[in-house]
Protein backbone atom coordinates (compact mmCIF):
# COMPACT_ATOMS: atom_id res chain seq x y z
CA UNK A 1 0.00 0.00 0.00
CA UNK A 2 1.59 3.34 -1.13
CA UNK A 3 1.21 6.55 0.91
CA UNK A 4 0.31 8.67 -2.13
CA UNK A 5 -0.31 8.52 -5.74
CA UNK A 6 -0.69 11.71 -6.68
CA UNK A 7 1.28 13.24 -10.04
CA UNK A 8 3.36 16.49 -9.97
CA UNK A 9 5.00 19.10 -7.36
CA UNK A 10 2.10 20.75 -5.97
CA UNK A 11 1.75 19.59 -2.24
CA UNK A 12 5.53 20.91 -0.86
CA UNK A 13 6.47 24.03 -0.19
CA UNK A 14 9.74 25.84 -0.13
CA UNK A 15 11.36 23.08 -2.52
CA UNK A 16 10.99 19.39 -2.84
CA UNK A 17 10.58 17.14 0.19
CA UNK A 18 9.61 19.85 2.75
CA UNK A 19 6.24 21.62 3.34
CA UNK A 20 4.84 24.50 5.09
CA UNK A 21 2.45 23.89 8.51
CA UNK A 22 -0.14 26.53 7.39
CA UNK A 23 -1.83 27.74 11.24
CA UNK A 24 -1.44 27.50 14.79
CA UNK A 25 1.24 27.36 17.16
CA UNK A 26 3.69 26.59 14.40
CA UNK A 27 2.25 28.50 11.53
CA UNK A 28 5.17 29.10 9.27
CA UNK A 29 7.25 26.26 9.99
CA UNK A 30 8.60 23.86 7.33
CA UNK A 31 9.23 20.54 7.89
CA UNK A 32 10.89 17.59 5.60
CA UNK A 33 10.05 14.18 4.69
CA UNK A 34 11.71 11.39 2.82
CA UNK A 35 11.71 10.10 -0.59
CA UNK A 36 9.47 7.48 -0.39
CA UNK A 37 7.69 6.41 -3.82
CA UNK A 38 4.34 8.03 -3.91
CA UNK A 39 4.52 10.10 -0.83
CA UNK A 40 2.80 13.57 -1.90
CA UNK A 41 1.58 16.01 0.92
CA UNK A 42 -1.93 17.77 0.19
CA UNK A 43 -1.11 20.79 -1.71
CA UNK A 44 -1.28 23.98 0.65
CA UNK A 45 -4.71 25.18 -0.22
CA UNK A 46 -6.79 21.76 -0.02
CA UNK A 47 -5.36 21.56 3.66
CA UNK A 48 -6.21 25.49 4.30
CA UNK A 49 -9.61 25.02 3.17
CA UNK A 50 -9.77 21.40 5.22
CA UNK A 51 -8.78 22.99 8.40
CA UNK A 52 -11.24 26.00 7.53
CA UNK A 53 -13.86 23.65 7.41
CA UNK A 54 -12.71 21.82 10.70
CA UNK A 55 -12.05 25.04 12.50
CA UNK A 56 -15.20 24.79 15.09
CA UNK A 57 -14.38 21.45 16.08
CA UNK A 58 -10.64 20.93 15.70
CA UNK A 59 -9.38 22.44 19.41
CA UNK A 60 -9.09 19.38 21.68
CA UNK A 61 -10.24 16.60 18.74
CA UNK A 62 -8.52 13.24 19.11
CA UNK A 63 -7.35 12.59 15.42
CA UNK A 64 -6.69 9.47 13.97
CA UNK A 65 -4.49 9.96 10.54
CA UNK A 66 -4.26 7.15 7.60
CA UNK A 67 -1.84 7.31 5.36
CA UNK A 68 -0.37 9.42 7.04
CA UNK A 69 3.12 10.10 4.74
CA UNK A 70 4.18 13.27 5.53
CA UNK A 71 2.27 14.14 8.52
CA UNK A 72 0.77 17.01 6.56
CA UNK A 73 -2.72 16.49 8.70
CA UNK A 74 -1.53 15.25 11.70
CA UNK A 75 0.60 17.71 12.33
CA UNK A 76 -1.62 20.71 11.26
CA UNK A 77 -4.29 19.28 13.82
CA UNK A 78 -1.66 19.43 16.41
CA UNK A 79 -0.46 22.64 15.78
CA UNK A 80 -3.98 24.24 15.58
CA UNK A 81 -5.01 22.01 19.03
CA UNK A 82 -6.06 18.90 19.13
CA UNK A 83 -5.73 17.03 21.95
CA UNK A 84 -4.41 13.57 20.11
CA UNK A 85 -3.45 13.00 16.95
CA UNK A 86 -2.55 8.75 15.81
CA UNK A 87 -0.46 9.04 13.12
CA UNK A 88 -0.23 5.44 10.54
CA UNK A 89 1.41 4.26 8.00
CA UNK A 90 3.08 1.60 6.85
CA UNK A 91 6.53 2.90 5.18
CA UNK A 92 9.40 2.73 7.71
CA UNK A 93 10.88 6.00 6.74
CA UNK A 94 7.81 8.01 6.48
CA UNK A 95 7.06 6.85 10.24
CA UNK A 96 10.89 7.27 11.14
CA UNK A 97 11.03 10.74 9.51
CA UNK A 98 7.11 11.59 11.43
CA UNK A 99 9.39 10.67 14.86
CA UNK A 100 12.25 13.23 14.31
CA UNK A 101 9.54 16.32 12.84
CA UNK A 102 7.88 15.65 16.23
CA UNK A 103 10.67 15.27 18.37
CA UNK A 104 11.81 18.55 16.43
CA UNK A 105 8.45 20.45 16.97
CA UNK A 106 8.52 19.07 20.62
CA UNK A 107 4.82 18.05 19.87
CA UNK A 108 2.64 15.97 22.54
CA UNK A 109 -0.25 14.37 22.05
CA UNK A 110 1.34 12.33 18.87
CA UNK A 111 1.56 8.64 18.64
CA UNK A 112 2.61 6.79 15.47
CA UNK A 113 2.16 3.54 14.27
CA UNK A 114 3.76 1.69 11.41
CA UNK A 115 1.16 -0.72 10.05
CA UNK A 116 -1.57 -0.80 7.05
CA UNK A 117 -4.41 1.13 7.26
CA UNK A 118 -6.84 -1.84 7.33
CA UNK A 119 -4.55 -4.15 9.37
CA UNK A 120 -4.48 -1.07 12.04
CA UNK A 121 -8.44 -0.85 11.60
CA UNK A 122 -8.62 -4.61 12.14
CA UNK A 123 -7.22 -3.61 15.44
CA UNK A 124 -8.92 -2.68 18.84
CA UNK A 125 -10.85 0.57 18.36
CA UNK A 126 -11.16 3.65 19.98
CA UNK A 127 -12.96 6.78 19.08
CA UNK A 128 -11.52 9.74 17.40
CA UNK A 129 -13.47 12.92 16.18
CA UNK A 130 -11.89 13.60 13.58
CA UNK A 131 -10.35 11.36 10.94
CA UNK A 132 -8.20 12.12 7.74
CA UNK A 133 -8.28 9.66 5.19
CA UNK A 134 -6.21 9.94 2.14
CA UNK A 135 -5.66 6.29 0.59
CA UNK A 136 -3.76 5.87 -2.48
CA UNK A 137 -5.65 6.25 -5.85
CA UNK A 138 -7.32 3.37 -7.73
CA UNK A 139 -6.44 0.98 -5.69
CA UNK A 140 -9.89 0.07 -3.84
CA UNK A 141 -8.97 1.15 -0.12
CA UNK A 142 -11.66 4.04 0.58
CA UNK A 143 -14.15 1.69 0.84
CA UNK A 144 -13.22 -0.64 3.06
CA UNK A 145 -11.71 1.58 4.86
CA UNK A 146 -14.68 4.00 5.66
CA UNK A 147 -16.77 0.48 7.00
CA UNK A 148 -14.24 -0.16 9.36
CA UNK A 149 -14.23 2.97 10.58
CA UNK A 150 -18.03 2.54 11.53
CA UNK A 151 -16.90 -0.31 13.51
CA UNK A 152 -16.31 2.11 16.46
CA UNK A 153 -13.67 4.19 15.66
CA UNK A 154 -15.70 7.04 15.01
CA UNK A 155 -16.67 9.34 18.29
CA UNK A 156 -20.59 10.43 17.75
CA UNK A 157 -20.64 13.07 15.49
CA UNK A 158 -17.32 12.86 14.10
CA UNK A 159 -15.81 14.69 11.26
CA UNK A 160 -14.23 12.08 8.25
CA UNK A 161 -11.93 13.83 5.54
CA UNK A 162 -11.73 12.17 2.51
CA UNK A 163 -9.55 12.60 -0.42
CA UNK A 164 -9.87 10.66 -3.68
CA UNK A 165 -9.07 10.82 -7.24
CA UNK A 166 -11.66 13.52 -8.98
CA UNK A 167 -13.27 11.41 -11.27
CA UNK A 168 -14.69 9.80 -8.26
CA UNK A 169 -17.74 11.14 -8.28
CA UNK A 170 -19.91 9.05 -5.93
CA UNK A 171 -17.83 8.38 -2.42
CA UNK A 172 -18.33 5.29 -1.11
CA UNK A 173 -19.79 6.37 2.52
CA UNK A 174 -21.36 4.21 4.88
CA UNK A 175 -25.37 4.35 5.65
CA UNK A 176 -26.38 7.75 7.58
CA UNK A 177 -23.26 9.59 7.00
CA UNK A 178 -23.70 13.14 5.63
CA UNK A 179 -21.71 15.00 3.09
CA UNK A 180 -20.78 18.58 4.54
CA UNK A 181 -18.54 19.96 1.93
CA UNK A 182 -17.11 18.94 -1.54
CA UNK A 183 -14.70 21.04 -3.82
CA UNK A 184 -12.14 19.77 -6.05
CA UNK A 185 -8.24 21.15 -6.73
CA UNK A 186 -6.92 19.52 -10.39
CA UNK A 187 -6.82 16.06 -9.83
CA UNK A 188 -7.55 16.01 -5.95
CA UNK A 189 -11.30 15.52 -5.00
CA UNK A 190 -11.65 16.11 -1.63
CA UNK A 191 -14.96 15.98 1.09
CA UNK A 192 -15.81 16.36 4.55
CA UNK A 193 -18.69 13.60 6.16
CA UNK A 194 -19.95 13.39 9.23
CA UNK A 195 -20.64 10.20 10.60
CA UNK A 196 -23.81 9.34 12.77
Amino acid sequence: MKTRTRRGPRGASGGNNRLRIIGGRWRGRRVSFPDVEGLRPSPDRVRETLFNWLMPVIEGARCLDLFSGSGAFGLEALSRGAARVVLVDRDGAAIANLREQLGTLQAEGAALHQADALTFLAGTPEPFDVVFLDPPYHKGLLAPCLARLGEGWLAPGARVYIEAEAEMTELPMPEGWVLLRSKQAGQVGYHLALAP
